[in-house]
């Protein structure tokens, strides 16, 4: 064969393969979009129980067990027959009839860092059960991601994340920033909100600064800088951060949506004075803003106890040891206090209808009980456990009271369909009306998948979809 007519037919062999392709991404996005709950969600909120939330003391219960894999603490009845959750979630438990758990979350990573990294972008690390700090090339979190994908329009950001950054434990974790997307898409990051009156110190306009002389410091800071596509990244990460703050102090809606006392104090006491309790405040303010997603961690250090045992800020649910303690004095009492808070305040506003609400962890805990000499606290805990674990949504179409998948009877294993958070950050994009097998590009505008999962469809009452047929 000639080389011309070689290359001819190879080119025509390569066109019918991406051709293809095309129609075999253009058929999956279709069907996708036809699964119930595509675009019902105007907003995402995504509580990350940072550390490892035990499915033993909280979702999955096991009554029946021997006391080194039940546990200490008692089981209690919901409002929906035959779902248990711990003796420490009654209000939760009232609430059983507004949420669906996923009881077979599963994975293979054993390590907080790298765990965190694949629950907050779906994908595994390249350190698999480690504890690597952030870096510009890590695969970028799902909310900067949907900042490519779906630019804000009424607010800043696209993705905002509350109470952060997580600490592992005591330094940031992979996981949580654009990484190989440039530092433009990250999510706006909030911190402590319970220091200042407004969640971002800083906001409230200058006496005597006119809207004129605002707008003429920013065109002689903008004459100052370097132009962008010439200067150093820090400079351009700075420049980034610039356009963000005026940003915020051009949408006077964005400023008022982060003034926490603006709410009355008991809506304030319902959710908790602490920082996770206003973060999930914060987070229902941002619904009501119409931020498509927003991010609350739940404690901002995993494992804070080890440091500071009697600060209950700093309690995190990597429980090695004192499970029963920290969770029974701290966690539990609090997060059962504002998640159902948040659940049930956006039921009343009627806006859980349009909101997905997710609380998840980046594993579970070993169902033996335990002591680890290895860590701090002298009685025992439990290890991490990423075989099976359990997961909560509600909202947006998800049908209430129902459990998906099951573990053994020590909840340590599935027994049946495993979902893994690849799973989960499919179901946020398709929840938000965006195809989740679609790409979006890197800085160097290499393609790559927005998830490798599909959408969880048996939340929405539906069988799990066959898109290979």
């Amino acid at each position: 064969m000639q080389r011309r007519n070689w290359l001819r037919g190879m080119g025509s062999a390569g066109l019918a393969l991406a051709s293809d392709h095309l129609q075999i991404q253009f058929v999956v996005a279709r069907e996708q979009s036809r699964l119930p709950g595509f675009g019902r969600a105007k907003s995402v909120v995504v509580v990350v129980a940072s550390g490892g939330q035990s499915q033993l003391e909280t979702w999955d219960p096991r009554p029946e067990a021997p006391s080194q894999i039940r546990g200490a603490f008692d089981s209690i009845q919901t409002s929906v027959p035959g779902t248990i959750v711990c003796e420490h979630l009654p209000r939760l438990a009232q609430l059983a009839d507004r949420y669906a758990i996923v009881k077979s979350m599963s994975h293979d990573d054993l390590d907080h860092g790298s765990a965190l990294y694949l629950a907050l972008t779906g994908y595994y690390h390249a350190r698999l059960s480690s504890n690597p700090p952030p870096r510009e090339t890590d695969h970028p979190f799902y909310g900067c991601v949907l900042e490519q994908q779906r630019p804000a329009t009424r607010f800043l950001r696209s993705s905002v994340l509350i109470n952060g950054p997580a600490l592992v434990p005591w330094e940031p974790g992979p996981g949580q920033y654009a990484g190989l997307l440039g530092r433009q898409y990250d999510s706006l990051m909030i911190g402590d909100v319970t220091t200042d009156h407004s969640a971002i110190p800083g906001l409230e306009g200058q006496e005597g600064l006119s809207i004129r002389r605002q707008s003429s410091r920013q065109r002689l800071l903008a004459e100052l800088q370097p132009g962008r596509p010439f200067a150093a990244p820090a400079v351009r990460d700075m420049q980034t951060l610039y356009d963000q703050a005026f940003g915020m102090l051009d949408r006077p809606a964005a400023r008022r949506a982060l003034d926490l006392n603006s709410e009355p104090a008991s809506v304030r006491d319902r959710y908790g004075r602490h920082r996770a309790g206003q973060a999930c405040l914060l987070a229902r303010r941002l619904v009501q803003a119409e931020v498509p997603l927003v991010t609350v961690i739940w404690n901002h250090s995993n494992r804070g106890q080890d440091r500071s045992p009697d600060d209950l800020e700093q309690h995190g649910w990597d429980t090695h040891n004192d499970i029963f303690d920290v969770m029974g004095k701290s966690l539990l009492p609090r997060f059962d206090q504002s998640f159902s808070a948040l659940l049930e305040d956006l039921d009343q506003r009627g806006l859980l209808d349009s909101t997905l609400v997710i609380c998840m962890g980046e594993f579970g805990r070993a169902p033996l009980v335990a002591l680890e000499r290895n860590f701090a606290g002298a009685s025992p805990g439990r290890k991490h456990w990423a075989a099976v674990y359990s997961i909560v949504f509600a909202g947006a179409g998800v049908q209430r009271g129902i459990t998906v998948g099951a573990a053994d009877r020590h909840a340590a294993y599935p027994v049946s369909a495993k979902y893994g958070p690849w799973d989960v950050t499919a179901t946020i994009f398709h929840a938000l009306g965006i195809d989740s097998g679609r790409h979006f590009h890197d800085i160097a505008n290499r393609p790559y998948l927005i998830s490798t999962g599909q959408p969880i469809s048996m939340l929405y009452g539906s069988p799990e979809p066959n898109l290979t047929q």
